[in-house]
């Protein structure tokens, strides 16, 4: 069955010399066209994720490249049922993916090599490489490529110095690297060549593009991909799905992500429809007798009903 809506996954490295006057014309040209989504824009490029009907969603990629500086911006698309956002915003950064380091990258002098998803895969099974994983690890935890390393980082700018006291891992090995759909690696990849690794490549419009690609179709891929909307995860694997995530609470085999009711804690967790119901939708005990716990509030549970369950085997009748 046709899907009547597509979500749109890009970014483009240019220079654009006035941010905040493109966002505001961005802005204005998006809601325009109805769209919804996030869109990033800083002097080094853009970086967005939109969703709109079929024609709004061209109407935005033709519109996008007759700017000057973004005539071959890469799209990744997906079909959907519906929106996959309820709100539109263009905000400015100073960079697209922050990496914070001493001295920045420009992805348009240093990068890796573009690899499409072909080359990856045929890569990915050579012994002489080892594939370090982009993102951080709530999304690594959800799905990943088979063998892949998982960078202990709680946010992209961590990984630098997890890279520099890990070294020993991938010294003397070639290096693959993957991010979503690629804005990460960019400059992930460039980085690791300033600092003398050597990098065997990128994946090409990163992870999603590897999916769809019909060369490769999400093979060696296992899990599910983590994707920054109201769907919270998709399909990668076209030929086998091998889960990996784990209950945060049972261990047992889960994606289905919350995030924490404590809305000061807010960490992103795997936990079934039992688990959020046994532990209030909570990663703690802290968290669970917090006073502005979103989940405690959503059904109205007293303070001594949320006393008398925490960490029991109790299950609360809600």
């Amino acid at each position: 069955m046709q899907k009547n809506y597509r979500v749109l996954l890009y970014y483009k490295y240019t220079a654009i010399e006035n941010p905040e006057k493109f966002k505001d014309e961005h802005l204005a040209y998006c809601k325009s066209q109805n769209l919804l989504g996030r869109i990033l824009v800083s002097s080094e490029g853009i970086n967005g994720t939109l969703s709109g009907t079929f024609e709004q969603t061209e109407n935005y990629m033709n519109y996008l490249k007759s700017l000057q500086g973004f005539q071959d911006t890469f799209f990744k698309i997906d079909e959907v049922d519906a929106h996959a956002f309820s709100k539109m915003h263009v905000r400015v950064k100073k960079e697209l993916v922050n990496l914070s380091l001493e001295e920045d990258v420009n992805p348009l002098e240093i990068t890796g090599k573009y690899l499409e998803p072909i080359e990856f895969y045929q890569k990915l099974q050579d012994p002489n490489t080892v594939v370090i994983d982009a993102r951080n690890d709530y999304e690594f935890d959800l799905g990943h490529f088979r063998g892949a390393i998982k960078p202990e980082i709680k946010n992209f700018r961590d990984l630098p110095n997890w890279i520099r006291e890990n070294e020993d891992q991938f010294k003397d090995k070639e290096i693959l690297t993957y991010c979503t759909g690629g804005v990460r690696c960019e400059k992930f990849s460039g980085w690791l060549i300033k600092e003398g690794f050597n990098v065997a490549g990128q994946l090409h419009g990163g992870i999603h593009n590897y999916g769809t690609s019909k060369d490769t179709e999400g093979k060696l891929w296992d899990g599910k991909m983590y994707v920054f909307d109201e769907r919270i995860a998709v399909d990668i694997n076209k030929h086998e799905h091998v889960v990996v995530g784990r209950d945060y609470f049972t261990n047992e085999p889960c994606e289905r992500y919350i995030n924490c009711g404590n809305p000061e804690c807010n960490k992103q967790i795997l936990a079934s429809e039992a688990s959020e119901k046994k532990y209030l939708g909570s990663c703690s005990h802290a968290c669970r007798i917090h006073p502005n716990n979103r989940y405690v509030k959503k059904h109205n549970l007293t303070v001594d009903f949320v006393l008398q369950h925490i960490d029991s085997n109790l299950e609360p009748q809600i």
